[in-house]
């Protein structure tokens, strides 16, 4: 896939990303979770790009910084975000002000990482950044589906810790 796909498929998935993390989002128990970042791993693992072949071992180390700095991210989105049962019992999802610090610094840990990368003359192509964004989103909805797993059916409203505006819920 050429790498203008690649990017428009990368800002699709950040923009998609991001609207979904500013408003309630309803956590559905289908299980499915992890297609997005399962299709997004498979594309970054096709492409060529994913290892700079002149300098290998260096590339394998911005790309495991990446992923982990991915997979903090991620964890720390879900810690972050609010998770309650609404009234009628479906779960639901918010991200916080907490939660939109951690999105900047993981954004800029991943841009001093492509700072390091450009020192040691290793190139970072898209597939990089999508295996990197699989990862988050792959422990961020995982995260999620456990927390919002251990919330009780009973639970009517927040939950301890989840304080949601009775205002805001009314407008969703």
């Amino acid at each position: 896939m050429s790498g203008f796909v690649n990017a428009l498929v990368i800002i699709a998935v950040i923009a998609l990303v991001v609207v979904r993390q500013c408003s309630a989002q309803r956590i559905s128990g289908d299980r499915r979770w992890w297609v997005v970042p399962g299709v997004l791993l498979v594309m970054a693992l096709r492409e060529p790009g994913l290892v700079d072949p002149h300098h290998r071992t260096a590339s394998a180390a911005v790309l495991g910084a990446e992923l982990v700095v991915g997979l903090v991210t991620g964890a720390g989105w879900a810690w972050t975000s609010r998770v309650w049962r609404a009234e009628d019992g479906s779960l639901w999802s918010r991200g916080t002000k907490a939660t939109a610090l951690v999105w900047a610094g993981g954004l800029a840990l991943r841009a001093a990482l492509y700072g390091v990368a450009v020192l040691l003359d290793v190139h970072q192509g898209s597939p990089a950044l999508m295996a990197a964004l699989a990862a988050t989103l792959l422990l961020r909805e995982g995260l999620l589906a456990c927390r919002a797993a251990t919330i009780p059916r009973t639970a009517a409203g927040p939950v301890v810790g989840s304080a949601v505006r009775q205002e805001w819920k009314d407008r969703v």
